[in-house]
């Protein structure tokens, strides 16, 4: 873990599967504060279910070593397709650490053209 990460994560933090086929990283704080927004909504509709289990289901809870690294559970390593190769990236409330091939075919595609992105902000008023 990036030595700029490590102060805002603590000691201990969550590591789950992420959107995008990566991982997503959150401060215990953090995600103490995500999973009160989760538990908020209506478990009474499918598709909030559906996300919380995806979400809860392969959440881990991690420590760094003395060399700042930590160890990614076998099932996240093969959800986001980890190879030898890593991006660690800062986003916002949390970090997402993505599969260096898997990061470049993502910034390569039209999913991040920042025009586009800024026509969907402001249809949402940002």
């Amino acid at each position: 873990m990036p030595s700029k990460f490590r102060e805002e994560l603590g000691d201990k933090f969550i590591l789950t599967k992420g959107l995008d086929e990566c991982l997503f990283v959150y401060s215990s704080q953090e995600w103490s504060n995500l999973e009160s927004k989760l538990k908020a909504l209506p478990f009474t509709d499918k598709d909030v279910r559906a996300f919380v289990r995806f979400f809860f289901a392969g959440a881990t809870e991690c420590e760094l070593d003395k060399q700042g690294r930590i160890l990614v559970p076998q099932n996240l390593r093969e959800y986001a397709k980890l190879e030898k190769d890593l991006y660690v990236i800062g986003v916002s409330t949390r970090v997402e650490i993505w599969d260096k091939g898997k990061w470049e075919k993502y910034c390569s595609e039209d999913n991040i053209s920042p025009d586009k992105i800024a026509e969907k902000m402001a249809m949402l008023g940002i």
